[in-house]
């Protein structure tokens, strides 16, 4: 009897899957998606309802051929792709292509690979859910739409070498970041000034121990010497002590956004690495769906995590809780993100290992009781003034499931009152206490933070944009176009002001703080700032949060079947291309210029501008006698923020750094970066090196380097017909101009042999038969 075949995306699911069913299924894997729209056209009939036209690409021909032949072979072919809309659709273009019928195909779905799971699904088919196949296409084609009108709107009207693109979640995602960053830029920060007092007192051994109670906050460093003053020869006696109970609460198991963000902030990953470590720990049956919006548990999950909790911890520290979702639409998949098996404290996978321990630990705590704490509050009265200063700390009764678990926080949303709480010793009402010093500490207010991936993926969230299955691909567009990048910024060091009352004795001093410095955080490049800016003043709708949250919110009443897909893009599409032919025919072309000052060399006016390569500055004008001069920012350098004084600076190049080997040897920066000139030959300047700093001693063992790698590399050169024979990593090759022709398997042996009218040959063959780019193989959704 011929055997079952059960298609799922991906060869590591098929592995595992297949174990679990035995020998009455063949599980195959198709790779992700096997059909896409057509790149002619848009790949949609705008006239005919927005039907899309689907091809199946060349890289995956091959797979549609196996699959094809297996299921004539099988008994019955039965889908098993992922819970999720794109899931849903990947199941339906398989019935396309294999020629099976949607509405009595077997389609499962799990939400684990696990025996119980996948038994309980093959007893259980269903078919495909054609409101989630149309929900995804609602997505594709709007996207595609969007990508497809948009970015020849940018590519007019702008000159940028590269393609410029834009996009209907992309660049919403880019609009936040360069808000933040315009945040930043205007903030200019307030000083006060914080009292606070450090006391000595007796613990209950008798020994000594220091505690802190703050004071009121001066905006002024007179009003804060005035009340140290005040405290001169002063008591401290403490007036009232308050003791409260408080608890602590467990986070929710994770959805995919919470796992990104406590992944960033615990283990330092990007959104990218957590969801392909995710992807492969629920490819080999480790935890459930990595792509869900639910912070719900399954019945048998929360029984399991009661035994584990009871048995590992005792009684106690279980505590039952059920979960609400903020998202009510939230139906990606309907179960948290968790261990299959919570008696699985860890993996072997060294890769996945740390991942794997963050969602088991986050899971645990959701079922374990709160931790108790006891809070204390002291009022400490000062007898010169009257004035009070409060003490506060607070001590740990019962750890619950702190014995497990803490959830981290992002940096914006922790205040400076949390940062001070501590312990406090046994304090009675009426009791004297010995002050050691007084503080009064300048302290400035700071802007918001820049976002991080993870900070990215909440905002996003709160607004309602994106859903779990795009925050990741979201932010790699972003990156990959340049309007985004991803860097480290370092602190600047600033003085700060103390006053000090010691041994009734008042002191200034100064000490000096970095402030500024930033880790991993997104910056918008000068390009995404001046596609936003254009983006917004022509098509304030995609540019909108709000309309671009009800745009996924109509995705999901498709999804529901409450609204036809091909009324709901024709309600977007109508008003938008209005919006398009409109600017192409309206608008002025963009460069995001900014007029800094006069050089003062030339008297020329300077400004600074998008050019074709980048953010550059500008000596000159076009039509004036002299052609203008330009020079390339600084990587850090911004055309909103640099001043006329820094872009003066960037005029200094080329630097001629002295003589060597009877020639000049240069510094500069082109096109493809900074590089040293030298004798008519050019050697790239690595990142270590500064072009407006380095010394000819520094340059000159690069040439030196460079040039003798090159010889090596070199075989043979024809200088009048700028035709180079090389040998590279792959092999020998052939260089004409900034173009490289791979040199047949049969004449490599002899290269040395070969001669120009031979080479001349190659390049003509090569030209008149290119080589088939292969695409990259898409990875599964």
């Amino acid at each position: 009897m011929a055997k079952n075949l059960l298609i799922v995306e991906s060869p590591a699911k098929a592995k595992t899957i297949e174990r679990i069913l035995g020998e009455d299924f063949e599980v195959k894997s198709c790779y992700g998606h096997i059909r896409d729209l057509e790149r002619a056209d848009m790949g949609i009939d705008l006239n005919n309802k927005y039907k899309p036209r689907y091809i199946v690409p060349e890289d995956k021909q091959k797979v549609v051929k196996e699959l094809k032949s297996l299921a004539k072979k099988s008994g019955e072919v039965w889908l098993a792709t992922d819970e999720d809309r794109e899931g849903e659709a990947i199941s339906w273009h398989l019935c396309e292509v294999l020629g099976l019928d949607p509405k009595i195909t077997k389609r499962i779905v799990f939400h684990e690979i696990t025996k119980p799971a996948i038994e309980s699904a093959v007893k259980k088919p269903r078919t495909v859910d054609m409101n989630l196949v149309n929900a995804q296409q609602a997505r594709r084609i709007l996207d595609r739409i969007v990508g497809f009108e948009l970015s020849p709107v940018l590519w007019r009207k702008m000159s940028m070498k590269n393609n410029l693109s834009a996009g209907r979640v992309q660049s919403v995602a880019v609009r936040i970041i360069a808000e933040r960053e315009r945040e930043i830029n205007a903030f200019l920060p307030q000083s006060t000034f914080r009292i606070e007092a450090s006391f000595s007192s007796k613990d209950i051994s008798g020994k000594s121990v220091v505690f802190s109670a703050e004071g009121k906050k001066y905006a002024e460093e007179s009003g804060a010497e005035k009340f140290l003053q005040t405290c001169l020869n002063a008591k401290y006696t403490v007036t009232d002590i308050q003791v409260k109970p408080g608890k602590k609460s467990p986070a929710a198991p994770f959805t995919t956004s919470t796992l990104q963000q406590e992944a960033s902030r615990k283990l330092g990953y990007g959104v990218s690495r957590t969801m392909l470590l995710a992807q492969k720990l629920y490819e080999s049956g480790k935890i459930t769906y990595m792509r869900t919006d639910s912070v719900s548990l399954s019945e048998t999950a929360m029984e399991n995590l009661q035994s584990e909790i009871n048995s590992k911890f005792g009684n106690k520290y279980y505590q039952k809780r059920a979960f609400k979702n903020k998202n009510e639409n939230a139906q990606e998949a309907h179960e948290a993100i968790r261990p299959t098996y919570m008696e699985n404290m860890s993996v072997e996978d060294a890769d996945c290992r740390r991942l794997y321990e963050l969602i088991w630990k986050r899971t645990m705590a959701s079922q374990m009781s709160d931790a108790e704490l006891e809070k204390t509050t002291a009022l400490i009265q000062i007898s010169t003034n009257k004035e009070e200063l409060k003490a506060s700390g607070e001590v740990l009764k019962f750890d619950g499931f702190l014995k497990v678990y803490r959830e981290d926080r992002d940096d914006d949303d922790i205040s400076e009152e949390e940062n001070l709480e501590g312990m406090l010793p046994p304090l009675s009402v009426h009791q004297q206490l010995t002050l050691l010093e007084m503080r009064a500490t300048e302290r400035f207010s700071r802007p918001l933070p820049r976002y991080t991936e993870a900070s990215l993926v909440k905002k996003l969230e709160e607004l309602g944009i994106g859903r779990p299955s795009t925050y990741a691909p979201t932010i790699s567009t972003i990156l990959k176009r340049g309007y985004v990048e991803k860097r480290d910024k370092e602190g600047v060091i600033r003085n700060f002001r103390i006053l000090k009352l010691k041994e009734n004795k008042i002191s200034k001093i100064s000490e000096q703080e970095t402030t500024g410095a930033e880790k991993s955080k997104l910056f918008p490049t000068d390009l995404g700032l001046v596609v936003t800016d254009f983006l917004k003043q022509y098509f304030d709708d995609i540019m909108d949060y709000n309309f671009t949250a009800r745009i996924e919110a109509e995705f999901d009443e498709v999804a529901s079947g409450k609204i036809e897909w091909n009324n709901m893009i024709d309600d977007f599409y109508i008003p938008f291309k209005k919006d398009v032919d409109n600017t192409i025919e309206k608008a002025e072309r963009i460069s995001g210029e900014r007029e800094l000052g006069i050089d003062p060399v030339s008297g020329k006016k300077l400004i600074v501008r998008m050019g074709r390569y980048g953010p550059m500055a500008q000596i000159g004008e076009q039509n004036d006698e002299e052609k203008p001069r330009f020079a390339k920012l600084k990587n850090t350098q911004s055309i909103e923020t640099i001043n006329l004084e820094d872009a003066l600076e960037l005029f200094k190049l080329p630097r001629n750094l002295g003589p060597f080997e009877g020639s000049d040897l240069t510094v500069s920066i082109g096109r493809f970066g900074p590089y040293i000139a030298h004798d008519k030959k050019f050697y790239s300047l690595g990142k270590e090196f500064d072009p407006y700093t380095i010394g000819l001693d520094e340059a000159t063992p690069i040439v030196v380097e460079k040039r003798a790698a090159k010889e090596q590399r070199t075989i043979k050169v024809f200088e009048k017909e700028k035709i180079q024979l090389l040998r590279g990593p792959y092999g020998p090759y052939i260089k004409q101009g900034l173009r490289n022709y791979k040199i047949p398997k049969e004449k490599q042996e002899n290269v040395e042999t070969l001669e120009l009218p031979e080479i001349k040959a190659i390049i003509e063959e090569v030209k008149a038969n290119p080589p088939k780019r292969v695409p990259k193989k898409k990875k599964s959704s």
